[in-house]
Order: structure tokens, then C-alpha cells, then sequence
């Protein structure tokens, strides 16, 4: 930690050095290592401020108090990035941050504590000058599926990532990070990646953990290793993946159209108990998908441009396996007779069943708002599932506007969200109502 803290202050002095010579605005953090700038350390940071209204869910508990509606300021991430090519082989990586911190955020311990590495990872490039294969290991977002199970945050053309394309998300991993090792690369047009993951304990994932029955949950006992695929080829431009992650929108700047498929399994990984754990059955997780993705200039004059995708997700847990999620949740609890963790703006957002996701996005034309004022990128994007335990599709709906000031350097989004509430006749769950909740973001990008 020392050693990446020296590394960033000494590479914002000499950063703050060369700026003092060559009075010029300076565009990025980094400190080129050869003359040509093909060795390099850079630094970035990015910070989203979330400010929100919520309806809340039926039977919803803020400290023990029953609460219609909720209005929150959080912290949806605040990140730091590290990473550089330090030879022609060898690259390195490093992201420290937080995560959903609000006003609740470790109200039962110490709201001191939540910042954590999210990426600690090498790789080496085996042929010099050549993307054809990169072995890479640590703990890192380099996962199969799907792109937005590894999605660069900082770029998403929607105000949030589909946070149900991160399957096992702080069940057996890290905030979607993995202790991986992996072979990523470039075969022409065809992009790659293949990883082996050692997946976390469900127990170390700072939950209660939840009692045993006919309902699958990530298993107690017993370790297995994860095997992740993705794959992708790309019809146009070859997106450039410098970091594991993949860019949400290049704002016009790329013409990209790809399709994609990718899976994540793992044997044994939950369980079920008729008995509440005298006895227990063990199954297979198997997740699969496949899917589009189009970000393409329409007029290079004007600066206009689509974002879209549309993808279909398999995923098989084990029977009846649901997990409802709220993100950076607004309550606390939830009263007695409703759905476990469905208060506050949580919905069933992972579980065994078929999922369609779909997104489009249109960013206006450039200095729509007037000189140095950016443009708008509205957008709307849906979540629709079919998952075992529930009794219709579920729809979780958004809509919202992009106010791009500086690119996503200095971004403002308003989000509205609709999503469905359910109420629990025995093992099924059944639609009742609906609630929505409005978001505005401040997202700063350097």
C-alpha cells in the first residue's frame, strides 16, 4: 500500500514538473518511462455522488421504524487507479476504493472501513508487440459471461451498469472480483478470454448467512474452483482493451459492433436442505449468455451517435435460487411477513430463470448546450426475467438523460426507475404493486 501510495505522489510531482515547463492543459496523469511513451505509469480517479428519492417497499424498516419513503446523498463509488505498461511484456494494474456509501452504510460496526483493493493484478504480454495472448493473475474483474459483467464504470451510457450481468456479486467474490488467473487476447477480429477463478467462502462476505431449505443458496461447506469464458468478435473498429475492462459508450468516437457469448460454472456451488441442513443436495452453478452490442458515430460533423445492446442471460444456480438487491439500499429491514431483503429499493435481481436485457442510448449533437457546455444522451434501458420462483416476468424499467459537460470527465445523469414489489404465498413470490425511485448523479473522471 506504501509502495502505491509513494508511486501515485511521486507521479503527480512529475506530472506538476512538466506542466510547470510546458504551460498546456494537462489531459491525463502520466509519466511516460521511455521516450516514446509506450512504457508508462498513469493515474485516475473517479467519484459519483448520488443524490436520491425512493418509494419505498412494502414493509420497509429504516432503524426500526416504518418508512413510506427515503431520501439519501451516497457516495455510488469513489475509485483509484493505477496502472502501466513497465516493459514491453509486463503490465500491471491497481484500483482502490469504496463502494454504495451512505448514511446506513455499516451501521453495525464502523462506516470507517468500507474502502478496499478492487484490483491487484500483472500480466504478461508473451509475443512482443502482439495482442494475440496476455497471461494475466490476481484479483481482478477479468470474468466471462458477459461485458457487463466487467463493465468500465466510468463510460456506461446509462446512469448504473445492469448490476444482475455481476451473477455472483459479493456472494463468492469481491465486489465482482475474483483470485484469477486468465489468457485474454486478440485474434484478428476475434476477442478472448478464458479464466480460472478461486472463488470466495460465502460465509466471508459480511452477511448473515441464509437458513437452509428447498431453495438453493451459495453452498456452506465445500470449495470448487470457477471456470469463466467470454467471447466476442468485433465486425468493425477492435476495441482496445488496455485494462480488463470494457468501455459502456466511446461517445462517437469508435465505430463498434459486436456479438458476444460467454458462461461462468462451478461445480457444487449451492446447496439445498429439505430439512434445514440435516441433510443436504449439492448442484452445479451454470450461467450462460449471449448478446449484441452496436456504438457507432451517426454524423462525425455533428458528433451524434447510438449506444445499444441487447442480450439474453440463462442462468441455473440450483432450484429456486432468488437473491433480492437493492443498490446502495436505503433501509435497513424489513417487517415480519414480507419477502427477505426486499426492503427499501430492493428487487429480485438474481436468480435461476432467463433474462432479456436491452439498453439504447442517442448522444446529441456536440455543444448542443453552447460552447464549452457539452450535450445530452438520453436513454432507456430494461431489465425482463423470468426467474422459477416468481409468478410473471419481471420488468425493472429505466429512464434517464445524460448531461455531458466534459465527455464523462464531468457528467451529470437523472435516472427514474420502476420496479415491481412482490408479496410471499409459499414458496412463490407474487406481483403486487409497483415503486420507483429518482436518481441524480454528479460523476467527476480524470
Amino acid at each position: 500500500m506504501n509502495k502505491i501510495i509513494a508511486s501515485l505522489a511521486f507521479l503527480c510531482i512529475s506530472i506538476s514538473m512538466l506542466a510547470q515547463e510546458k504551460p498546456k492543459e494537462i489531459t491525463e496523469l502520466k509519466l511516460n518511462l521511455n521516450e516514446d511513451g509506450s512504457h508508462y505509469l498513469k493515474a485516475t480517479f473517479l467519484n459519483q455522488v448520488w443524490l436520491r428519492y425512493n418509494e419505498s417497499n412494502p414493509g420497509t424498516l429504516v432503524l426500526n421504524q416504518p418508512t413510506s419513503q427515503t431520501f439519501d446523498i451516497g457516495l455510488r463509488r469513489t475509485r483509484f487507479q493505477l496502472y502501466g505498461q513497465l516493459s514491453d511484456r509486463v503490465f500491471i494494474y491497481f484500483q482502490f476504493g469504496q463502494n454504495n456509501f451512505n448514511y446506513l452504510s455499516q451501521n453495525q460496526g464502523n462506516r470507517k472501513i468500507q474502502a478496499f483493493f478492487h484490483d491487484a493484478l500483472g500480466e504478461y504480454r508473451v509475443s512482443k508487440a502482439s495482442e494475440k495472448l496476455i497471461l494475466g493473475g490476481g484479483l481482478t474483474i477479468t470474468n466471462g459471461l458477459s461485458r457487463f459483467s466487467q463493465p468500465s464504470i466510468g463510460t456506461i451510457a446509462t446512469m448504473d451498469v445492469p448490476v444482475f450481468g455481476q451473477a455472483t456479486v459479493d456472494q463468492v467474490d469481491q465486489f465482482s472480483r475474483k483470485l484469477s488467473v486468465y489468457a485474454r487476447g486478440q485474434l484478428g477480429k476475434f476477442d478472448y478470454r478464458v479464466i480460472l477463478s478461486d472463488p470466495f467462502p460465502v460465509a466471508t462476505n459480511g452477511a448473515a448467512l441464509p437458513a437452509l431449505s428447498n431453495n438453493a443458496t451459495f453452498a456452506q461447506e465445500g470449495h470448487h474452483k470457477q471456470y469463466q469464458g467470454f467471447f466476442m468478435w468485433n465486425f468493425f473498429d477492435k476495441e482496445s482493451h488496455v485494462t480488463p475492462y470494457m468501455t459502456g459508450t466511446y461517445l462517437g468516437k469508435k465505430k463498434v459492433f459486436n456479438l458476444e457469448a460467454g458462461f461462468i460454472t462451478q461445480k457444487d456451488a449451492t446447496e439445498t436442505s429439505p430439512d434445514g441442513g440435516v441433510t443436504k443436495e449439492f448442484h452445479n452453478m451454470r450461467l450462460w449468455s449471449v448478446a449484441a452490442f452496436y456504438d457507432a458515430p451517426v454524423n462525425t460533423e455533428t458528433g451524434t451517435a447510438w449506444n445499444a445492446y441487447l442480450g439474453y442471460f440463462n442462468y441455473d444456480y440450483g432450484p429456486g435460487y432468488l437473491r433480492y438487491n437493492g443498490i446502495m439500499n436505503p433501509a435497513s429491514s424489513v417487517q415480519p411477513g414480507n419477502p427477505a431483503g426486499s426492503q427499501g429499493n430492493a428487487f429480485p435481481m438474481f436468480g435461476s430463470g432467463n433474462v432479456f436485457y436491452a439498453q439504447v442510448g442517442y448522444l446529441m449533437k456536440k455543444d448542443l448546450l453552447g460552447e464549452g457546455n457539452g450535450t445530452l444522451m438520453p436513454y432507456i434501458s430494461m431489465q425482463s426475467a423470468k426467474y422459477d420462483r416468481l409468478d410473471k416476468q419481471m420488468n425493472v424499467m429505466d429512464a434517464g438523460i445524460n448531461w455531458l459537460i466534459k465527455g464523462h470527465g464531468s457528467k451529470i445523469s437523472l435516472d427514474y426507475q420502476s420496479r415491481p414489489n412482490y408479496n410471499q404465498q409459499g414458496t412463490e413470490l407474487i406481483r403486487s404493486s409497483r415503486k420507483g425511485q429518482v436518481v441524480l448523479q454528479y460523476q467527476i473522471s480524470f
